[in-house]
C-alpha cells in the first residue's frame, strides 16, 4: 500500500464535474483506490461516494492506493489533484 497527502486547490473543492473526472480517471487502475479525509476512506472510484464526503478548498486528504499498479495509481491521482482538478479544465 502506498499513500500521499494532497491539498485540494480547487476553489470549489470536489464537485461534481471535477468528481466525475476523478472517478472515472480511478476507475481505469486495477488497484483499490481512496481518499481519506477526518479519518474516514471514501472510494475514489465512487462518484456518490467522493461527492458526499464534502472535499472543499483547502482540505487536506490523503489518498491511498493498494494493489499491482498502486504507485501509478497513486502518481495520477496525486498529480490530477493537484494540477488538473481547477476551473479552467474541468
Amino acid at each position: 500500500m502506498v499513500s500521499q497527502k494532497v491539498k485540494v486547490k480547487n476553489p470549489s473543492g470536489l464537485h461534481l464535474r471535477p468528481a466525475g473526472l476523478f472517478t472515472k480517471t480511478m476507475s481505469q487502475f486495477e488497484s483499490e483506490v481512496f481518499v481519506c479525509k477526518n479519518g474516514n476512506e471514501i472510494n475514489a472510484k465512487s462518484v456518490l461516494h467522493v461527492l458526499a464526503s464534502g472535499i472543499n478548498c483547502g482540505d487536506v486528504v490523503e489518498v491511498r492506493c493498494d494493489g499491482p499498479d498502486e504507485r501509478e495509481a497513486l502518481d495520477r491521482a496525486v498529480d490530477f489533484i493537484e494540477n488538473e482538478m481547477n476551473e479552467e479544465t474541468v
